[in-house]
């Protein structure tokens, strides 16, 4: 039988804040099963290009062209985003595995992640020249939520190839199968 964790049931007049909820670790078991794409989120930083390995990323609007991306509170790459106002989206590919896992290393610097990355400045913002696809973005807002902030940035470059997104599903890399091909999946790096 499943886990559950239930919340205390909201009363009128009582503020959604003011209820505990269910526990962390029951939260990061429902997070964990939510699939997305894997991007690296780039910013010109003071001293150099910096990015961050960010799965929290999704369309917001067409029109405008809106996308939002869930940055934690004190990285590198948000500190670069709020001084430059402008971040870039790397979508990435099935076979870049090993650089999202690059970028999502705490212990590396910036210049250590970008080594041998293949990348040109579009309005000021690193973009990746093998990606599956990218967006520059303006940030239009930031709000912080918990211990990360909500960044909703404005298309204002775009650029798409073909072929398949490198994704993330239960705290692993993934990859997507067609009709008659094998689910292929690689665990994360722990």
């Amino acid at each position: 039988m499943a886990d559950l964790a239930l919340a205390q049931p909201l009363f009128p007049g009582r503020q959604l804040q003011d209820e505990p909820g269910p526990d962390t670790a029951h939260c990061l078991r429902l997070y964990a099963k939510l699939a997305s794409g894997v991007t690296v989120v780039t910013a010109q930083g003071a001293d150099g290009p910096t990015g961050m390995t960010v799965s929290s990323v999704t369309s917001l609007s067409a029109r405008p062209p809106l996308l939002l991306a869930c940055l934690r509170e004190g990285a590198r790459t948000l500190t670069a985003v709020r001084a430059r106002g402008a971040f870039a989206v790397n979508l990435l590919r099935q076979r870049q595995r090993p650089r999202a896992a690059r970028f999502a290393d705490p212990v590396l610097s910036p210049a250590e992640r970008f080594r041998e990355v293949p990348f040109r400045s579009v309005l000021g913002a690193p973009v990746f020249g093998d990606a599956l696809g990218w967006s520059v973005c303006l940030v239009e807002d930031i709000r912080r939520y918990g211990d990360h902030c909500a960044v909703v940035g404005r298309v204002a470059a775009v650029q798409v190839a073909s072929g398949r997104p490198l994704l993330w599903h239960d705290r692993g890399f993934r990859a997507l199968s067609g009709p008659g091909e094998p689910t292929a999946g690689e665990g994360a790096p722990r």
